[in-house]
């Protein structure tokens, strides 16, 4: 760790600003109040190192901040006042938690003198440090202007060191304080450990013997980038590649060897080894995967409460899913081996049969894969036609998709784009939403303009919480309550906020939408009207029988 050779006297606000900038930071998304007034008089010095983007909710300040993180890579940073600020924003640090993203949280907090006193100052709830703590990897609280530039490398040097928030929280008595500290050299990020190495060996040798080796993909590889140490195993061992609906986008799609996630079912039935690398290996009630009784099951995983039951395991290995990919790789010899299962065409076809009653939702994913270049980034919600693209829509360039997680936080979509595209101004983003999700963040369009940010946002418009109310009346013999919504003319919004609007009725006229603003390469909406959809779930949720 360097310093720098000179310092000034400044405030603990110009200190943040200054160690921000020295970290590489270049973004930071929040909303300022008062307990930040000398947070944003620091950032303020740094204007043009730093580019603050004011959202209109303090929920899409840790969204954006996770949406730039997953697209780019780099750290993604949101700034709130505390107490409200704080709650508001739990939503997207929730978010990037269940999806492993390096988000920078720094909350604000009411003067050191009052905190847990009870006070009732302005913005103060009970132990804000102890709630951020339980939305956090891990969480500081700074009580002197000396500590700020420590606290924010500290942060940096944390989040390098493996994924999920970290949190930084600082009163605003520290920030209008002088000190006279230094800001901190930033420091090269480290390479993630593999794995301890005879828990390496170990794996690799059982790989070395199956004989029909599957891999399986969760969110981990999508946050470790995992994307060519994946194909590249999958090579080796001749092992079909599968997902999770969290670890789609953890490889390109048009591998040889690599199946959309519905193939899992078959292909774990007829595995002999199973490796899983960055997946918590469990469905969505929270039970173990249905894989073939005899299979030796082998976890790669930065976090070893992924190993804890209710799995039954076989082999273990603690570490980061690139690098430990990597190393079985060599350890296997890195030669190409026959696969194994020689029907994955047929498989694939399978798949398409399964989905063949899902329509229109189907044939608006087809249009959807079909309209977007390769390196689009499709931000998926909540939504119907988002349902069906987390199994059907291929994946073909890394980072290019993003999904809210086991967290499924509704509304999570546009806010997070946002965040995709302030960091990646040449890359077309794309947000897929229904009404109900969109209404959560449609003052967005409002930021999505004021930074001429050309966010291709689209919503599917049924006039309701549509999968709610599907429920509802296939548990309740027909009856729904509460799930119906009254929204605005879509086109007459995009109007009002001055943004090209767009009303697509098939899949058809959807495609060519989309490619008629991915070109003009500005922010605009695009509308589409549906009637209610088939069920999903029947398909995803249907138990798994030899075919």
């Amino acid at each position: 760790m360097t310093t720098n050779e000179t310092s000034t006297v400044t405030t603990g606000g110009i200190s943040l600003a200054r160690q921000l900038a020295t970290e590489g930071v270049t973004h930071i998304f929040g909303i300022p109040g008062v307990q930040l007034d000398y947070a944003m008089n620091g950032l303020s010095k740094y204007a043009d190192e730093i580019t603050f983007i004011a959202t209109r909710h303090e929920q899409t300040a840790t969204y954006a901040a996770d949406g730039y993180s997953r697209s780019t890579g780099k750290i993604g940073v949101g700034l709130v006042v505390p107490g409200p600020g704080v709650l508001n924003a739990g939503a997207g640090l929730v978010t990037a938690l269940a999806c492993s993203s390096k988000v920078l949280f720094l909350a604000g907090q009411i003067p050191t003198r009052g905190i847990g006193a009870g006070l009732g100052l302005l913005h103060e709830i009970p132990d804000q440090s102890g709630l951020i703590a339980q939305l956090c990897r891990s969480s500081t609280l700074v009580t002197d202007p000396d500590q700020v530039a420590g606290a924010i490398h500290g942060a940096m040097v944390a989040l390098a060191a493996g994924p999920g928030p970290v949190a930084v929280e600082i009163p605003p008595d520290v920030l209008y304080r002088r000190t006279d500290g230094p800001a901190i050299g930033a420091e090269p990020w480290g390479t993630p450990p593999a794995g301890v190495t005879a828990d390496l060996d170990a794996a690799a040798e059982r790989l070395a013997a199956a004989e029909r080796p599957v891999i399986y993909v969760g969110g981990g590889g999508c946050a470790a980038e995992a994307w060519n140490e994946l194909a590249a195993l999958a090579t080796t061992l001749g092992a079909p590649l599968i997902s999770s609906p969290n670890g789609k986008g953890a490889f390109d799609d048009r591998h040889p060897l690599a199946v959309l996630p519905l193939g899992h079912k078959e292909l774990l039935h007829r595995a002999d080894v199973v490796l899983f690398v960055g997946t918590r290996a469990l469905n969505g009630q929270g039970r173990p995967l249905d894989v073939a009784p005899e299979a030796a099951l082998i976890s790669l995983n930065n976090d070893p409460r992924a190993f804890l039951a209710p799995r039954t395991l076989t082999q273990t290995i603690t570490g980061d899913a690139r690098t430990g990919c990597a190393a079985l790789v060599e350890r296997l010899g890195g030669s190409a081996r026959e696969p194994w299962c020689h029907d994955l065409d047929e498989i694939r076809e399978w798949i398409q049969s399964e989905f063949a009653p899902l329509e229109p939702q189907r044939s608006y994913v087809a249009a959807l894969r079909a309209a977007l270049p390769d390196d689009t980034v499709l931000v998926n919600e909540l939504t119907q036609v988002g349902y069906a693209a987390r199994q059907l829509f291929p994946v073909h360039h890394p980072r290019s998709y993003l999904d809210p997680g086991y967290q499924g936080t509704l509304g999570y979509g546009y806010p997070t784009a946002i965040g995709a595209a302030v960091g990646n101004p040449h890359r077309p983003v794309v947000s897929l939403n229904g009404d109900g999700g969109f209404g959560y963040g449609l003052s967005e369009m409002a930021t999505v303009m004021q930074y001429q940010l050309p966010l291709v946002g689209v919503v599917f418009t049924d006039g309701a919480y549509g999968n709610v109310r599907r429920m509802h009346k296939q548990q309740f013999d027909g009856v729904h309550h509460g799930t119906d919504l009254t929204n605005p003319d879509m086109l007459k919004l995009a109007d009002a906020f001055g943004m090209t609007g767009y009303r697509a009725n098939s899949p058809e006229e959807f495609g060519q939408a989309l490619s008629d603003t991915i070109a003009a390469n500005e922010p605009c909406l695009i509308d589409v009207p549906m009637g209610e959809l088939p069920d999903p779930w029947a398909i995803v949720g249907r138990p798994w029988t030899a075919r």
